[in-house]
């Protein structure tokens, strides 16, 4: 009784506070105290009430929600998205893929967290190989919060405003503090890069001042940098996030899951058996492009589905282009 006077106490809690996000967290955790006492019908129509009323909410967002218009300087420094893809377009190892769910589940109940004085992780840094997923979490954790995505391109950021790049920082720092969203910064290794010897001025300047900002920077927003370079990263910039998640190339039932979901039905009959070989060493994106190009050869000749033929051969022509 007590664990249930404790969820109906977090509903109407999340319910008054208008956090729909942290009511619908409950009421799953409602389903899943069902479903382990034996109560599997009423767990069933739980999850499927929240699935419903979430699909609601996303299609009204959609229709009533216009794309945010950053103001003033801001508006300069980032590419304003508003992300759709969702937790299951992820293709990526069962770790990785609760890390992920930690970080949305601890922002969806931050009012519960606040009141015990802990605040939700909001500083994550991504690294890994390129195309293996860390943009499309970003659009996944900003998609699955209901949030739009500020993606700010360091390496543009410090070409086109060299010498001011620390005062536009700030400002996008600021404007997180005000504006909840995603704030991703792609391209880290351009400001997170460990430089030796005189190359200690502008550069050493910038990166203490994205540490400073994102050491003082509050739980309003979700700030996330992407690396493909881990290795050449200052070590100081670890310790500063909440989390590292780490990313790798798919191993082959993972490169097989990313190939028939792009396909869709275009996969029908395929036999994938043998495959491992051809995927070994591909990333996602490639894989995506790979299975982009058999598509297109199967449709172009008037088919309804690919061949085995047609995915080695698009697999083997992205192999020369990736790795060649």
């Amino acid at each position: 009784m007590a664990g249930q006077g404790s969820h109906i106490t977090a509903l109407v809690r999340t319910h008054a506070a208008g956090d729909e996000e942290a009511f619908y967290s409950v009421a799953l955790q409602v389903a899943a105290r069902e479903a382990r006492q034996g109560h599997h019908h009423l767990a069933s129509e739980i999850k499927k009430a929240v699935e419903t009323s979430r699909s609601k909410r996303r299609s009204a967002l959609a229709e009533v929600t216009a794309m945010p218009r950053p103001q003033g300087e801001v508006s300069e420094l980032v590419e304003v998205s508003r992300p759709r893809e969702l937790l299951r377009d992820l293709v990526i190892a069962p770790a990785l893929g609760e890390q992920i769910r930690q970080v949305i589940q601890e922002q969806r109940q931050r009012s519960v967290l606040a009141e015990h004085g802990f605040m939700p992780m909001h500083r994550l840094l991504l690294e890994g190989p390129p195309g293996t997923g860390k943009t499309l979490t970003a659009s996944v954790i900003a998609s699955e919060l209901s949030l739009p995505m500020y993606t700010v391109r360091l390496d543009g950021l410090l070409s086109k405003f060299m010498g001011e790049t620390a005062s536009k920082l700030r400002t996008v720092f600021e404007t997180a503090s005000l504006e909840r969203a995603v704030y991703f910064f792609d391209e880290f290794d351009a400001l997170g890069a460990d430089r030796g010897g005189n190359d200690v001025g502008e550069a050493r300047r910038i990166l203490n001042t994205f540490l400073l900002l994102l050491e003082e920077a509050g739980s309003e927003s979700i700030v996330i940098a992407a690396t493909n370079h881990r290795t050449i990263l200052d070590r100081a910039l670890f310790r500063r996030f909440d989390a590292v998640l780490t990313y790798a190339l798919p191993d082959a039932k993972q490169a097989q899951t990313v190939i028939r979901k792009r396909l869709g039905s275009l996969a029908k009959g395929v036999s994938f058996s043998g495959l491992s070989e051809a995927t070994k060493g591909l990333s996602h994106a490639d894989l995506v492009k790979a299975s982009e190009s058999a598509a297109k050869s199967a449709l172009m000749r008037g088919e309804q589905s690919v061949t085995r033929a047609d995915l080695e051969t698009a697999l083997s022509a992205r192999r020369s282009a990736s790795l060649g």
